[in-house]
């Protein structure tokens, strides 16, 4: 997500470096430069408006404060807009800890039955809620069916599914089951359309007088740009909204509608989902996200996903095979696949600082996810004796695990290189002085 956005910017802070002071006319330039950056971003030329202003306003006549750059102090004046832009104050759900109801809704195609899964899985694995999920969408083909066998994927329970039954019945029915059994939080799918119509708003107000949640929540295509800013618009006029949960950031490259949707309706963005699988979804976190807009990175989300997939154990066990220099392609193997469980490369990618510019280098030496899922299935075509020496491997094995997963020799000549020039460099880091590994990064 971004990734557009976070390009144009960093281009345009580029022209500050060296600088010892920012005079007007510096000033200007970029801020010309992130005007031009955000409109191509597709963000409401009104924001993009008050945005340039408030930085003209907060960087002129500023001074260098001692030890800090100029490019560092306007990247700061930069992130605290952006942060201000997307903030709200209330990006926690509201629960009341007494048997709440959230509604789900949104137009048909955004993402609505799948979020409504995602939601129930981060609130039973984050907040420790024992969660109930109700399908009140009739009308679309397998839609209950769908949320069913969504919800047991994030391991909660669905309202058993009554045939012919219509959507206040449903929720009747749901809330005497809220009420009755041990379930802390009931999320509602409701049904969507193609566009927002008198019917669909008519069901809504009723089920949402029926349940009286605690929070109403529109899901968002962030892919329709300024289009998922009106529906979240027009979805508040009518049924006053409390959170967006925005959909497919992950294939957002421009990032507008983010930028756009809270401005606008003033409804606070409080989730964002990526990709189908369950645990894709993640709290919408206006400070991060404004790090990331300037390729600044996320380190604390990238530590929070890899304590969710490594376990403490596993880390321990990790550093001291690097200490004693034995890390072997299994060793590897489990590297792959804990990247690969926390979004792969470039969601991993994304929370350094400076991805923008890494992506990029990426780019141009043609690596891509598809390499990382062939250095898997060659590790995995190995026997054990050959993942724990592969010094072993000669024309005749190699040629087999080349055969076994489906790539060529010359792949598996690449993988023992890239793993032995690890090697050499975990032997180096290990006898070397902290000062030494502090000049080994790069300036």
């Amino acid at each position: 997500m971004f990734a557009s956005l976070t390009k144009n910017i960093s281009k345009a802070f580029d022209n500050l470096k060296g600088k010892k002071i920012l005079s007007s006319s510096d000033i200007e330039a970029v801020i010309k430069d992130i005007r031009i950056a955000l409109l191509e971003a597709d963000v409401a030329l009104d924001i993009v408006q008050d945005f340039c202003k408030a930085v003209g306003e907060k960087a002129v006549g500023e001074e260098v404060v001692k030890s800090v750059s100029p490019e560092q102090m306007f990247i700061k004046i930069v992130q605290d807009e952006i942060t201000n832009i997307l903030s709200s104050g209330d990006q926690e759900l509201s629960l009341s800890n007494k048997k709440d109801v959230i509604l789900v809704v949104g137009l048909q195609g955004s993402g609505k039955t799948t979020s409504t899964a995602k939601l129930a899985r981060y609130l039973k694995e984050k907040k420790k809620k024992k969660v109930l999920v109700a399908g009140a969408d009739i009308y679309r083909p397998a839609a209950q069916e769908q949320l069913a066998i969504m919800a047991e994927k994030a391991g909660v329970d669905s309202v058993p599914i009554v045939a012919k039954e219509k959507p206040e019945k449903i929720v009747k029915r749901s809330l005497k089951i809220l009420k009755k059994e041990d379930y802390d939080i009931l999320l509602i799918d409701t049904a969507g359309r193609l566009s927002i119509d008198q019917e669909l708003i008519k069901e809504l107000k009723a089920l949402k007088k029926i349940s009286s949640p605690v929070e109403t929540l529109l899901v968002a295509d962030s892919l329709t740009g300024q289009d998922a800013v009106n529906t979240a618009r027009n979805f508040n006029d009518e049924v006053a909204l409390t959170g967006i949960v925005l959909t497919r950031v992950d294939g957002d490259q421009r990032g507008g509608a983010a930028l756009s949707m809270k401005y606008e309706t003033n409804v606070p963005i409080k989730f964002m989902g990526m990709g189908e699988d369950i645990k894709e979804f993640d709290q919408f976190q206006p400070e991060r996200i404004a790090t990331r807009i300037l390729d600044m990175g996320d380190i604390v989300s990238l530590v929070e996903k890899a304590q969710e997939v490594v376990s403490e154990e596993d880390a321990k066990s990790l550093e001291e095979k690097f200490k004693k220099g034995n890390f072997d392609l299994d060793d590897l193997l489990k590297q792959i696949r804990n990247m690969k469980k926390m979004g792969g490369m470039g969601a991993v990618l994304g929370m350094i600082p400076g991805a923008g510019k890494m992506k990029e280098m990426m780019d141009n030496r043609n690596i891509d996810e598809k390499d990382i899922a062939s250095q898997e299935a060659i590790i995995l075509s190995m026997t054990a004796f050959e993942r724990s020496y592969p010094e072993k491997l000669n024309t005749s094995r190699k040629r087999r695990i080349a055969k076994g997963s489906g790539t060529s020799i010359q792949k598996v000549n690449r993988l023992l290189k890239k793993f032995k020039d690890m090697q050499k460099m975990m032997k180096k880091m290990r006898n070397m002085d902290p000062k030494d590994l502090m000049n080994m990064l790069p300036n």
